[in-house]
């Protein structure tokens, strides 16, 4: 089975730096490598506010660069440092981003992850009949 990257121009440097995809189309499925909060610059902000819209906003521009939407992720697992402390906020955002029928999802509270300062980390996989 053909598979290929996709690699908004905005992640070229971190996948090029990296050695990795932000997103693999195989199938009718893609698959997103996990994404932080981090912005635009590479900085992590110090708000959980913030660093949550911004995973949901990278996630969003992977999703575009294949032709899709939010609507068009079927599963979604996201890793938390300090669940309880961010997890209603998590879920209003998360809200603002995914409708019905909502994906599977899964959140796990983790002892850290690997960008400093980072609170959560979200990863998903997106369907589409032609991709």
């Amino acid at each position: 089975m053909a598979k290929r990257a996709l690699i908004p121009s905005e992640f070229r440097a971190a996948a090029d730096q990296l050695k990795m995809s932000p997103g693999i189309v195989s199938g009718d499925h893609v698959f997103l490598t996990g994404v932080t909060g981090s912005d635009a610059h590479g900085q992590m902000p110090d708000d959980a506010e913030t660093q949550i819209r911004n995973a949901f906003e990278k996630i969003g521009s992977v999703l575009r660069a294949g032709g899709l939407t939010f609507g068009s992720i079927v599963e979604m697992t996201s890793y938390h440092v300090g669940l309880r402390d961010h997890f209603g906020l998590f879920d209003a955002i998360c809200l603002k981003y995914l409708g019905e029928p909502y994906p599977a999802w899964t959140a796990v509270e983790i002892a850290g992850l690997r960008r400093e300062g980072a609170i959560v980390e979200i990863r998903v996989i997106a369907h589409a009949e032609r991709v």
